[in-house]
């Protein structure tokens, strides 16, 4: 467990600088791309990819706004994938720990930020003193500590609580696995219903029953509905797109019109 955790931390710490540093932000730090990393680190990335698809479905209506995360995604997903792996559970059981997981880790993660925001007069002062090479050392410094904070915290959390968890969740009741496999299929759900809140709207809307009578009604697989979705956004991309340049081709026709009818 140890010498897994000391490898799972390495990938975690890597990615949580890359995706700032090089990456801009939240690109490798979502659950589809660690929770592989993850599985592909612990010998079996063959469960990290589906655990990372149905994990990215729960966490992808969450992202950090403001500073306010209400879940932490990335950790979570690393815990439950390492869990699901290292104790040879099931992928419906690592999936319900993860929401749980993530709300601890966006917890402690939000006693941390006093200390960062005390840190305001600092970079205000690097500022006035226009010294760029400085603020970029200070900068640096503090890209490398962030992550070491939910680094060590992972560390135990795989070397030291997987198997206190296993032990617990093997105690409880046939019943009460059940209820958190179905709870884990329900939490899926959530995810997207939270995505499509945002993005709801009559037109959207249309494509959402369409979809959901191709999956319940006609059976079909997700990558022939992806496929046809592809086509019918290219399509009406086009379409939007030839009407756009007709509408601005009216208002230049009439522009001449109009300038020759002021000529004369």
């Amino acid at each position: 467990m140890v010498t897994a955790a000391l490898q799972i931390c390495l990938a975690y710490y890597i990615v949580s600088l890359l995706d700032p540093v090089l990456l801009s932000w939240q690109c490798i730090n979502r659950p589809i791309v660690v929770a592989p990393i993850a599985g592909l680190v612990l010998g079996d990335l063959h469960t990290g990819i589906i655990m990372g698809a149905a994990l990215e479905s729960i966490f992808m209506g969450i992202s950090a706004i403001g500073g306010s995360i209400p879940a932490d995604a990335t950790t979570s997903s690393i815990i439950a994938v390492a869990y699901t792996i290292l104790t040879g559970a099931s992928v419906e059981e690592g999936l319900a720990i993860a929401m749980p997981i993530g709300t601890v880790m966006a917890s402690l993660n939000g006693m941390l930020t006093p200390i960062w925001a005390s840190l305001a007069a600092y970079w205000e002062k690097l500022a006035c003193e226009c010294n760029p090479k400085k603020f970029a050392i200070a900068n640096a410094v503090v890209v490398l500590i962030t992550p070491l904070v939910n680094t060590v915290i992972l560390f135990f959390a795989v070397s030291y609580g997987v198997e206190g968890l296993n032990a617990f969740l093997a105690s409880m009741p046939a019943w009460v696995l059940t209820g958190l496999g179905a709870a884990s299929g329900m939490m899926l759900a959530v995810g997207f219903a939270i995505l499509t809140s945002m993005i709801w709207n009559n037109e959207v809307g249309v494509f959402f029953f369409v979809g959901y009578v191709l999956v319940k009604y006609l059976g079909m697989a997700t990558l022939p509905i992806a496929i046809i979705g592809i086509a019918v956004a290219i399509t009406m991309f086009f379409a939007e797109k030839r009407s756009i340049d007709l509408k601005n081709s009216l208002q230049n026709t009439k522009s001449v019109a109009n300038d020759e009818e002021d000529f004369f």
